[in-house]
């Protein structure tokens, strides 16, 4: 494949196959790298937090962002907002493990403006106040230098844990 070509689906739309890393950097053709999420995935709202979560949990926050992004796609207008900043929030993570501060300040700013806004009555047990805190936190490590590429940041919890849990 010439370096000026696309990868292309069946219908024309440009697709980027290389396989791409834990983060979602995309690594030489012929390098084996971790599953692709399907591009035309859309989970119902709990199955994708789950998913979400397990990615996350498992160092993966680019794979849950891409989880996030198609629910967020296909949300009703009421819960648009929600699902894109959740897909923002992973995205931001990804940017701090990347070692981009800038970016994932940018991104976790956006994400935590879009989840507060449904602070009031978060739907399918969200929690939008441990998201918040957590952003919070993770934007003054950010802010005092600390962040990047080796850091150790636990990943936020989407849902409030089960009552009596």
């Amino acid at each position: 494949m010439s370096q000026n070509s696309r990868d292309r689906d069946a219908s024309g739309r440009a697709r980027n196959a290389r396989p791409r890393d834990g983060l979602g950097r995309p690594l030489p053709h012929g390098v084996e790298g971790v599953p692709r999420i399907p591009d035309d995935l859309v989970l119902p709202p709990t199955p994708a937090l789950v998913e979400a979560q397990r990615l996350l949990d498992h160092g993966m926050p680019f794979h849950a962002h891409e989880i996030l992004e198609g629910t967020w796609k296909s949300a009703a207008a009421e819960e648009r907002d929600l699902w894109q900043g959740l897909a923002q929030l992973a995205v931001g993570l990804t940017h701090v493990l990347r070692g981009n501060a800038a970016g994932a300040r940018t991104l976790l700013l956006r994400a935590r403006a879009r989840i507060l806004g449904y602070a009031e009555a978060p739907p399918y047990d969200i929690d939008v106040d441990g998201l918040v805190d957590w952003t919070d936190q993770l934007l003054a490590g950010l802010a005092a230098g600390e962040g990047g590429v080796g850091t150790d940041i636990e990943p936020p919890r989407l849902r409030r844990p089960a009552a009596g849990g």
